[in-house]
């Protein structure tokens, strides 16, 4: 497929993908620690596929993708750690 070889179309296909397993996951009420990390994983890679192809930082300079990037690992390990806080 023609279409699939432009970075942006295999990454709103991957954010297709993963949107449709978050959900799924909520429908049928998966609870637990390993469900929790998983949709915290989904949802890095989601938002690192929007830092790169869709606000186009795949090849901007290193400062902006380790700002944005930074960032979004930042917000994910504080996720994280209020989680596992939450449950000692």
């Amino acid at each position: 497929m023609k279409a699939l070889k432009n970075p942006a179309h295999r990454a709103w296909l991957v954010l297709l993908v993963a949107t449709g397993i978050t959900w799924y996951l909520g429908e049928v009420g998966a609870a637990g620690t390993g469900a929790i990390v998983a949709m915290l994983l989904i949802a890095f890679v989601k938002g690192r596929l929007v830092i790169l192809d869709f606000m186009e930082l795949r090849g901007a300079p290193l400062m902006w993708r380790l700002l944005l990037e930074g960032w979004l690992i930042l917000v994910s390990g504080l996720i994280l750690l209020a989680y596992w806080m939450s449950l000692r």
